[in-house]
This record gives structure tokens, sequence and C-alpha cells, in this order.
């Protein structure tokens, strides 16, 4: 007999899928495309069907042992998704009651960073760690903060939105109704918003200016940086240097060991590692300097948020 957990990202773009047994194997996985669905009861019915595919698969002696999700502004108390600023679907989402009823299994919620800050500690780089944090740079930027071993939630289920901390109290427009946030300089969605802000100011040629809003994704402004496109080598250092900063915030709050980074714009490797460290050791306390490291994810992308938000039935099962 197989038995398994059903984890689920929940990214403003894709949702990730999978089944994974109590050793953290991801034995299953697949995706929808969550910007497919007008309607939040057809989107579930997709996730809901592809959790059933997903079972058939594995055969008739696999047992489903309940469903983990993460998901921006999922709250860990009441099992909903409250007003994301990266999904269409607007209010309160009752998640795990749909969750519950469609299987009869129980389901639990997290913040989407809660639950990649989970799989790391479990099965990657954090390993044996008690206080880190871990970034995600997907369609926003989430985190997730882990202290003396637990996950921080905070009074209302919601704690550790750094997406949402203020960079410029008259900077860009934010989802969330507010003005400057983190997430609109430093995501997949704000690094396209500073390659175009840095065309406008610049005069130099650039492979990026031929390509549409739309069209421009980060693995693209890598690419060009990596070729040595004078705009897209400055936009890494521009948000490298604004993720620094408040990073820098970050660990006076914490004393964290070491903070992770995961997500599409984390896969550029140097190109944002470099500037966002450099920033961080000059904005830090001197107190802190050269103290805390700064680490790619130990985990594969697709993996890591699937493998922690499965793990919080495994979590709930011990319990």
């Amino acid at each position: 007999m197989t038995q398994v957990a059903a984890g689920i990202d929940i990214g403003g773009t894709n949702t990730k899928i999978g089944l994974v047994n109590r050793e953290g194997k991801l034995l299953k996985h697949t995706s929808i495309e969550t910007t497919a669905y007008l309607e939040v009861d057809d989107y579930f019915a997709a996730m809901a069907k592809a959790i059933k595919d997903l079972m058939s698969d594995l055969g008739s002696d696999a047992v489903l042992n309940g469903v983990g999700v993460g998901a921006a502004n999922g709250n860990y108390y009441t099992g909903t998704i409250d007003r994301s600023t990266n999904l269409r679907w607007k209010g309160t989402i009752p998640l795990a009651e749909m969750f519950q009823k469609s299987f009869n299994k129980p389901c639990l919620i997290t913040n989407d960073a809660n639950a990649a800050a989970l799989g790391e500690m479990i099965y990657g780089n954090a390993k044996g760690m008690k206080d880190f944090l871990m970034i995600t740079l997907g369609t926003g930027l989430g985190s997730g903060f882990v202290c003396n071993g637990q996950l921080l939630n905070g009074h209302h289920g919601i704690a550790g939105e750094l997406g949402h901390t203020t960079v410029n109290i008259n900077g860009r427009y934010c989802n969330c109704g507010k003005r400057g946030c983190l997430e609109t300089y430093v995501s997949a969605t704000g690094i396209r918003r500073t390659v175009y802000k840095l065309l406008a100011d610049h005069l130099e040629p650039s492979e990026l200016r031929g390509i549409s809003f739309e069209d421009l994704n980060t693995k693209m402004i890598t690419d060009a940086a990596l070729r040595g496109d004078i705009v897209a080598k400055q936009c890494f250092e521009y948000t490298g240097r604004i993720l620094g900063m408040k990073l820098a915030d970050a660990v006076v709050h914490t004393d964290p060991e070491a903070i992770f980074l995961f997500g599409g714009l984390a896969q550029a490797g140097e190109l944002i590692f470099t500037p966002t460290i450099r920033s961080m050791e000059e904005n830090l306390m001197p107190l802190f300097r050269n103290k805390v490291k700064v680490l790619p994810s130990g985990l594969q992308n697709q993996a890591a948020p699937i493998l922690g938000a499965s793990s919080l039935i495994w979590d709930h099962l011990s319990r």
C-alpha cells in the first residue's frame, strides 16, 4: 500500500500539483494554468481532477492521506485564501473546506513561501537550521520565516509578508492597494517593470527594446545580461540593491542563520545573488555583518513548494 499526501503550490501563473510519500519522494506531479479559469469553482474542479488522475496513475493500492496547499495569503488557521493580490478571484476562498468535502480527507493551507520553507527545512539546504528566511521570487515576492525550528504564522495566520513592506511610499502601484511594495520591484513582474524604466532612462542599444511587455520574461532578461546587454545587467543590479536593502531590515527582526532565494528570478544565479549580498552587507547593522548567509534553494524549483505543502499533512498526522 502506497501512502501519499497531495501537495499543491498555487502561483499567480501556474499551479503545481504532486503526490509525495512520507520519505519526501515526489512520485507524480503535474501542473495547470492558474489564469485559465474565470470562476474559482472551475479552478478547484481542475485541481481536484488533477489529484484524482495522479492517484489513478499510481494504482489501486495508493491511499491519499490529505491535501496540503501553499498559496499567497493562505491562512493556516482558517484554511482560506484571503484577498490574494496575485489571483483573479478576490475575497475569501474557503479552499480547505472545498477539498475536505471533495476527498473526505484533511486539507491544510499555508502561505506559499511557508510551504517552500518547510520543504527546504525538511528536504533541502536548511536541514538542521532552526532560524532562517525563505524568499520566493515568482509572480510576486513571498517570504517564510522559521524561528527556533517553527514556522512563524502570527496572530492572524498571515505573518511574514515581506513582499508588502514599503520600498518607496510614492513608488509603483501594487495589487494589494498600496504603493511602493517590495514585490513591485523584486519579482518576475517587478523586474519586467524595471526593464521598461531603464529602457526609458538609457540611450544604449539593448536587445530588450524589441520585446513587448507581455512577451518579456525573466529568462530573456537573464540571457541578455549574460550576453553583456547593458540594460539587462543594470536591471539585476537595481533589483539586487533593493532586495538586499530589505533583507538587511528583515535580519534585525529575526536574526536568521541564512536566507534562501527560491523561484524563477533566483535562477539567474550570480546576476541576482552578487548585488543582493553586496547591498545587504552595506545596509546591515554592523553587529550582523558577515554573519548571515544568502543561499540558493537546495531543492528543484518545481519540487520544493510541493514537498513543503505535502509535509503539512505528514506533520498533522504525526501529531
